[in-house]
């Protein structure tokens, strides 16, 4: 959606993933800088289903996709040596992006199918080997997002507040 959007719908702040920002807005990097796309499952799922090489093997499996508020389904985008491929995977699970990721997650731990999904998010149950990595190497990565907000002098403080504590994190 169209920066303005947010703040004609009385927001104060929003978030993005990319810089093309308008030019009354401030930018301000929040997280890490390099963040990537992680797909992984059940090591169950994979020693019963197979382990994918390639993302165009993952039309042949079940995978928990998410879609956004607007409806709009994003497609599973994987990059190698400047090789871009883009999947439009099926699956038994269709989950809200934001509210129902706890769910996504839990279902590809109970063995559901392949999830796709930021790393970070994915990182703990991969650790604790209830989720395996798979397509590494196909890992698409992206900088991480910026908190924008109108230039204006008077900013609410808790805006200011949250504002203060990004830019102490971010040290």
């Amino acid at each position: 959606s169209n920066v303005q959007d947010v703040f004609r719908d009385g927001c104060d702040a929003g978030i993005r993933y990319d810089e093309c920002l308008e030019q009354d807005v401030i930018a301000l990097p929040i997280g890490k800088r390099q963040q990537r796309f992680a797909v992984a499952a059940a090591p169950e799922y994979l020693d019963l289903h197979g382990r994918p090489e390639h993302p165009s093997e993952l039309l042949q499996h079940r995978c928990i996709r998410g879609r956004y508020a607007s409806g709009i389904v994003p497609e599973w985008e994987f990059e190698r040596d400047g090789e871009v491929v883009r999947v439009k995977p099926n699956g038994p699970l269709m989950v809200s992006i934001g509210a129902a990721v706890d769910l996504a997650v839990a279902t590809a731990i109970a063995g559901g199918g392949i999830i796709y999904l930021f790393e970070e998010w994915l990182r703990p149950a991969i650790e604790r080997g209830e989720l395996e990595a798979i397509l590494t190497p196909w890992w698409q990565r992206f900088s991480g997002p910026y908190l924008y907000y109108p230039d204006r002098r008077l900013i609410p403080s808790p805006l200011k507040a949250f504002i203060d504590f990004i830019r102490e994190l971010n040290g």
